[in-house]
């Protein structure tokens, strides 16, 4: 399986103008799953823990990030890891930020 970094950040703005989503899951096999995380500059990062272990790679942008108690400022090339069921966020988003986001197992496998 191939996938273009390109034509999958095509697909979520478009998703995220059609279904207001910021979200777009590629893969997704028992193991792990794959996703493309996008949020614009200012814009709020409403999500909620994660039953799952996951790792964020920054693609672009600039923000702050809290990881529980830590606070750390990320930008383009960071590689973030936050436990499952852990409180975790990105804020004062300062460029318009992409991630892939991996989980492991896959998304929602441990609910």
């Amino acid at each position: 399986m191939n996938f273009n970094l390109v034509e999958l950040n095509n697909h979520l703005n478009q998703l995220k103008n059609l279904e207001n989503t910021s979200y777009y899951e590629f893969l997704n096999v028992p193991s792990m799953s794959v996703g493309l995380y996008k949020l614009n500059k200012g814009e709020k990062d409403n999500q909620k823990p994660h039953t799952e272990d996951e790792i964020y790679l920054v693609i672009e942008g600039k923000s702050s990030f809290q990881n529980g108690d830590t606070h750390s400022e990320i930008s383009k090339g960071d590689v973030l890891f936050v436990e499952a069921n852990k409180e975790h966020r990105f804020y004062d988003i300062t460029e318009d930020l992409t991630t892939f986001v991996f989980f492991s197992p896959a998304e929602h496998s441990n609910k």
